[in-house]
């Protein structure tokens, strides 16, 4: 669209609606946008906690220190 449409479009919408309903309208939507993304935000924020405790409560090299330690103690020493 180009900016006559929108003009000719806004002019409509004010005639129809006047002045004093679109302004509360307005402050509305902006509300609903503002919550939105608060929601957005704040889901995403949860969601990387969740996947930081996961990390959090996994063993990390456990497994391969012991593995190390048991190997050594029951392998046979070749030599002499």
């Amino acid at each position: 669209m180009g900016m006559r449409e929108l003009l000719v479009i806004l002019v409509i919408v004010l005639v129809v609606f006047g002045t004093k309903k679109i302004r509360p309208i307005l402050s509305d939507l902006g509300a609903g946008v503002r919550d939105f993304k608060k929601a957005m935000s704040e889901g995403e924020h949860e969601e990387e906690e969740k996947r930081l405790k996961a990390l959090a409560s996994t063993p990390r090299d456990a497994e391969f220190s012991g593995d190390k330690k048991a190997d050594a103690k029951t392998e046979p020493k070749s030599g002499a």
